[in-house]
């Protein structure tokens, strides 16, 4: 599996292929809690890196899903849906929100790693 990149508003990306998978981290689907709601994006949309373009509720609140970079969504994760638990389940693995096809292919690689994650997280506590 591909390497798991990070964003400072909790969002994970990974490259595949010609798009980039994004999700919420584990960290952030605890923090919300109970997800029971996804409003995901159009196919074919144009995003910039920084724009919130999905919304997920929880139990607790509503949060907007940032694009961690420039590009064009490609897919969304439909399943979610009918099964925003899915989400909590699996954050990063079948909890998927979209993908996008970047506008410049080096984007994916200048985002955190999980180390530098990890220690952002840590310093916000």
């Amino acid at each position: 599996m591909a390497e798991l990149k990070f964003t400072q508003d909790h969002e994970w990306v990974r490259a595949d292929g010609d798009a980039a998978t994004i999700g919420i981290t584990d960290h952030a689907q605890n923090a919300l809690g109970d997800v029971v709601f996804v409003d995901l994006p159009e196919v074919g949309r144009e995003v910039a890196a920084g724009e919130a373009i999905a919304v997920v509720e929880s139990v607790k609140a509503a949060s907007d899903v940032y694009a961690p970079i420039a590009g064009r969504i490609v897919e969304v994760n439909a399943a979610l849906v009918d099964d925003p638990g899915l989400i909590n389940r699996e954050p990063t693995g079948e909890g998927w929100f979209f993908k996008i096809e970047p506008a410049d292919a080096g984007a994916v690689a200048a985002l955190m790693d999980e180390g530098a994650y990890a220690a952002f997280v840590e310093s916000q506590a």
